[in-house]
């Protein structure tokens, strides 16, 4: 008998069932997939975009198979209205245990012809907004009873190395990383872990521009050891992992998710 006990922990450690996660930036892309990841290990998923109908096509992908999900419509750069918003939705459903601070903004520009108002526009969204998203789950977080709860930031490779023409993305994915650390270090003891990954390469409606420069992707192709660019579904188990009791003592990390890129520089 306590063979088929000790069996059973280690896949039930993996069940985000009875958790109810927040995403942002959940219309498209890396944050369609996790939403539809955390929606597939159990949780309650609530969608955070700014797209209304693109939030609702992955609502009822999700309703398909798993439990109905909440759309909820806003910009984590609304700074007077998105933490409002956020609170009543969670509050709503019961509470709020899983937050993925998915919401992005890339653009490149020549760092000596780059204005203020493009560099507010990525670092508002990616670090910024990133931050007050936390700030308002954490304390929703504080609500719950039991205190097991999990944020996970995107961060990016940018987080790790410079990338030309990219200041301001990569200014605010470093400090996406310093932030992820730094709430880790004082919300750990309130119950709450913070963590990122940083995806590598992957192609989705934000970097599409750059795959189409076919010599830029054969350049990056080249640099990694797997031998493919990343699909979205790949980011989904390191997410799942880092919200489940399976990490219950793991804070303050990123998971670099690139397929060898970074290790073999």
């Amino acid at each position: 008998m306590s063979v088929q006990k000790e069996q059973l922990i280690f896949p039930q450690s993996f069940n985000l069932s009875g958790k109810t996660a927040l995403v942002t930036g959940a219309s498209r892309g890396i944050g369609r997939a996790l939403s539809i990841g955390l929606a597939q290990s159990g949780a309650k998923v609530i969608l955070a975009g700014r797209s209304e109908s693109h939030l609702k096509r992955v609502a009822a992908k999700i309703g398909e198979k798993s439990p109905s999900p909440v759309a909820l419509t806003l910009d984590v750069t609304d700074f007077d209205n998105a933490p409002g918003l956020i609170a009543e939705c969670c509050r709503s459903v019961g509470g709020l245990d899983i937050l993925v601070n998915n919401a992005g903004f890339e653009s490149v520009a020549d760092s000596l012809e780059l204005t203020p108002s493009l560099w507010d526009s990525i670092v508002n969204t990616n670090l910024k907004g990133a931050f007050f998203v936390a700030q308002t789950a954490a304390g929703l977080m504080l609500e719950n009873k039991e205190k097991n709860c999990s944020i996970v930031n995107v961060c990016s490779l940018g987080s790790s190395v410079g990338i030309p023409t990219a200041v301001p993305y990569t200014s605010s994915k470093s400090g996406l990383l310093g932030m992820t650390r730094a709430l880790s270090s004082e919300w750990a003891p309130k119950g709450i872990r913070v963590n990122a990954i940083a995806p590598g390469y992957f192609r989705t409606a934000m970097t599409d521009e750059f795959f189409r420069d076919t010599d830029w992707a054969d350049a990056m192709l080249s640099k990694i050891p797997m031998g493919r660019f990343g699909q979205v579904e790949d980011l989904i188990g390191a997410v799942v992992f880092f919200c489940s009791p399976a990490a219950s003592y793991v804070s303050g990390q990123m998971l670099t998710i690139d397929g060898g890129y970074l290790a073999a520089i």
